[in-house]
């Protein structure tokens, strides 16, 4: 029994070994990386003496952010994308252990608004508003892709940004009481992060380091697997030798 367990290891092993080699040798997986870059827009005033913006943006984006400076607390941001659905969540942008992105789908429902208009209550000197464009392009510039090759990969990462890209015109107001305020004093910036394609390379592991990870869970698990066995195996043996040492100590019966 002892001799089919060690062997059924050793081809366990072996087994692991082959495939490890195979899927960090011929791996089916490409690292695409994006700009993943801010950029501060000009806003365009319509009205000098109200407060709404306006800029046109056609390109793949991730986040927006809009900050307003000094606006009357209580009053209201507004921001609307004339072509595009966004989300917008109040957990956007807050400090915690874990950054909310949007994209938690148990949560986005209850958490994530998806319109094109999103507003929000102004009480601090300084307000930010955070949004979420695109749920699908890497928010960390790097994204993976399953391909037969290198081109493979390429083509469908510039097709995702292609199909992210969004051409539409954003509006921030600020409104108190239904009505837009004067922007005397009021300062209103917009940051957007956009993504365009930067290259693709294939995912690999460390082969060595991999196998000794996998050959190390292996052996601990095929220890335990054998640890129980072996331990009724030797008791049992113990047993015998203690009854056979007994019966050699015991004399001869007496006719």
């Amino acid at each position: 029994m002892l001799r089919t367990m060690i062997g059924m290891g050793l081809v366990l092993i072996l087994v692991l070994a082959f495939a490890v080699h195979k899927n960090t040798m011929n791996s089916e997986y490409y690292r695409y990386e994006t700009s993943n870059s801010p950029n501060s827009l000009d806003l365009e005033q319509i009205d000098e003496n109200l407060s709404t913006w306006i800029v046109t943006t056609d390109s793949a984006i991730t986040w927006v952010n809009v900050t307003v400076i000094n606006a009357p607390v209580n009053s209201e941001i507004q921001v609307t994308s004339t072509s595009s659905l966004w989300y917008y969540s109040e957990l956007l942008g807050v400090d915690g252990d874990e950054a909310f992105n949007c994209k938690e789908f148990d949560s986005i429902s209850e958490s994530c608004q998806e319109a094109y208009t999103h507003s929000q209550i102004i009480d601090e000197e300084v307000e930010n508003m955070h949004g979420r464009v695109s749920l699908t392009l890497p928010i960390e510039g790097v994204g993976y892709v399953q391909a037969e090759d290198a081109e493979t990969a390429a083509a469908e990462a510039q097709a995702l940004i292609i199909e992210e890209t969004v051409l539409t015109t954003w509006e921030i107001s600020l409104v108190e009481d239904e009505e837009v305020i004067s922007s005397e004093g009021i300062e209103v910036s917009m940051i957007i992060v956009e993504h365009e394609y930067i290259g693709v390379t294939e995912f690999e592991l460390d082969p060595i380091q991999e196998t000794l990870y996998s050959l190390a869970t292996l052996i601990g698990c095929f220890g335990l697997l054998i640890f129980v066995p072996m331990i009724a195996y030797f008791a049992g043996v113990w047993k015998e030798r203690l009854e056979e040492e007994e019966r050699e100590e015991e004399p001869a019966p007496e006719y």
